[in-house]
């Protein structure tokens, strides 16, 4: 790819102001208070891919937010990328946690990201991300290097479960016809350790209810003698492990992949500082399973994890109540073979099982998607680490990672297209949390990687 640093020079000012300019836009699709401006985003998206070259442009509506769909076709026999990312972006509560406003974009210095880093909502998850295919496009139209065909799917509701992404999938099947679906919403190891997400875990989500006494009730009057649901939940949680932090749903680990000595060892290879890790997280030690590693823990095991729980009074002060509801949210990460709804059905049943009689339980499912795995055989894992190989000098480290994307293992089932995952975030970007960041070199490294994938996906498309 011919001048891709000398144009990167010449624009990374407008680059980055570009950037900065989508992420002050608060596009949270999570609270409907936020829809004007989540379907603002989603009309300057459409721009942006205009302007950067692409021949089409639509807003495609569906029964939630849109999906902005964007094409650049060179050519009837030339292969087809079909880029997927999402404007959307989480809630950036607890505000009073961040440094800075979350939708007013600064540039600091840190000591990961010494060339700066952009500090906003969305500012690697994923705005950041996705937008460096946009100007990656930018450049191969503008200098004539475009190689192939590229299509560009960027959806609003990924945030909440991409719940209308199925139907748009089976409505557009023709138009999303492709060879290879190139995802930027995940990270690499380090900056000098580049590395390509091959694995990445399922999810099911669920809500529980735990009702005690038709009302809330005097905790002198009546403690001791009716059920507490509060404590009642909290005691149904704390079974959920045993003492090696294993998970007792009955059936929860009959399907699991158990990974081979061999890969295991392979990923044992990456590197990894414990003392770091704790260090970073300011913890006195690492947790999970017994028998495994803390990278195996968060990458090939399954987990089940609450997310968030309440009940009765949480106000300044003290009220003594016994509270006649509490809740939690409850999040189980599955492996390769583990169904999201079976999984569901598994801890709904056993949920209610273990209750005591004293209370009802309501087991209410969100949303959920299959775990997924690249070969490294493919030639799209191929290309994607000649890419990296250009731009950073290294080899870069397969590495199966704890997060999900369900719309990887929708796009396998509904387009037959396989995924390669690129990402440049690192762990350390906050994403989901306050201050989340992106690193400039980072944006910077990611527009100059990416044509080297599409020049040799073409290439290795050939032979």
């Amino acid at each position: 790819m011919e001048k891709i640093n000398d144009y990167l020079n010449t624009h990374k000012d407008r680059f980055i102001n570009e950037l900065i300019e989508l992420l002050k836009i608060p596009s949270v699709s999570a609270d409907s208070a936020f829809s004007e401006d989540v379907h603002k985003t989603a009309e300057i998206v459409r721009q942006k891919l205009q302007e950067a070259g692409c021949d089409h442009t639509e807003i495609c509506e569906t029964k939630g937010y849109p999906v902005v769909y964007g094409e650049k076709m060179v050519g009837p026999d030339l292969p087809t990328i079909l880029v997927y990312g999402h404007y959307d972006v989480q809630p950036p509560d607890p505000l009073d946690l961040w440094n800075s406003p979350p939708f007013e974009p600064i540039i600091k210095e840190t000591d990961i990201h010494p060339n700066g880093a952009i500090f906003a909502r969305g500012a690697c998850d994923d705005k950041g991300q996705f937008y460096m295919h946009v100007k990656a496009l930018e450049f191969m139209v503008k200098t004539d290097q475009l190689p192939c065909n590229v299509k560009f799917m960027i959806e609003g509701e990924e945030e909440v479960g991409s719940d209308s992404l199925a139907d748009f999938l089976d409505e557009h099947k023709e138009k999303l016809t492709n060879d290879i679906i190139l995802i930027s919403d995940t990270g690499m190891m380090a900056n000098d350790v580049p590395s390509i997400t091959t694995g990445l875990r399922g999810l099911s989500y669920v809500e529980v209810e735990v009702t005690g006494p038709n009302r809330d009730l005097h905790s002198g009057i009546y403690g001791g003698a009716v059920p507490n649901p509060i404590n009642v939940l909290s005691k149904m949680i704390a079974s959920l492990h045993d003492e090696n932090n294993h998970i007792t749903i009955p059936g929860f680990y009959d399907k699991v992949e158990e990974v081979s000595t061999a890969e295991r060892a392979e990923m044992a290879k990456a590197p990894f500082d414990s003392e770091e890790y704790k260090k970073a997280l300011d913890i006195g030690d690492v947790y999970g399973e017994k028998g495994y590693t803390t990278p195996e823990r968060y990458s090939i095991r399954p987990t089940l994890d609450v997310n968030g729980i309440w009940g009765g009074y949480t106000g300044e002060g003290a009220k003594t109540v016994i509270a006649s509801k509490a809740y939690a949210k409850i999040s189980m990460r599955l492996v390769p073979h583990q169904d999201p709804d079976e999984i569901t059905e598994l801890f709904a049943r056993h949920f209610e099982a273990i209750a005591p009689k004293g209370v009802k339980v309501n087991v209410t499912p969100h949303h959920g998607g299959l775990p997924y795995v690249t070969n490294i055989d493919s030639i799209g894992y191929k290309a994607a680490a000649k890419a990296y190989e250009t731009t950073f000098g290294k080899i870069p480290i397969p590495e199966r990672t704890g997060g999900s994307i369900p719309i990887v293992a929708l796009f396998e089932q509904v387009l037959g297209s396989k995924t390669i995952l690129m990402g440049f975030g690192l762990d350390s970007d906050a994403i989901h949390s306050p201050n989340e960041h992106f690193g400039v070199w980072n944006y910077l490294k990611g527009i100059e990687t990416i044509p080297y994938f599409y020049k040799h996906f073409t290439a290795l498309s050939k032979e």
